[in-house]
């Protein structure tokens, strides 16, 4: 499984929110807990599988919850996990930030 990670920069990169990029980093850490592992960006939607890994998660969770659930249940079949640098531009919410509650 790979992981692309917003915090290996491979190039310049626009700025994330300051209570964005600190929940991250709370949420990574607390995955990085319960599954052993030493993430940097658990919360990233850029992951690649091998479709015999997928088929052996049975996934729950249908909303944002999503990523730590894949997280922990890769990390408990024993997978190899890398990350990788992915270039990434954030948006503001007046492009459409999902997370309203911030507000």
């Amino acid at each position: 499984m790979v992981y692309g990670s917003r915090f290996h920069r491979v190039q310049a990169c626009q700025v994330i929110y300051f209570l964005h990029h600190m929940r991250n980093k709370l949420l990574t850490l607390l995955s990085n807990m319960f599954s052993n592992l030493n993430l940097t960006d658990m919360e990233t939607y850029y992951k690649v599988f091998r479709i015999e890994i997928l088929k052996q998660i049975n996934i729950e969770e249908i909303h944002f919850g999503i990523e730590q659930e894949l997280t922990v249940k890769v990390a408990k079949l024993g997978c190899r996990i890398y990350e990788v640098g992915i270039s990434y531009s954030g948006r503001t919410y007046e492009e459409g930030k999902k997370n309203q509650l911030e507000r």
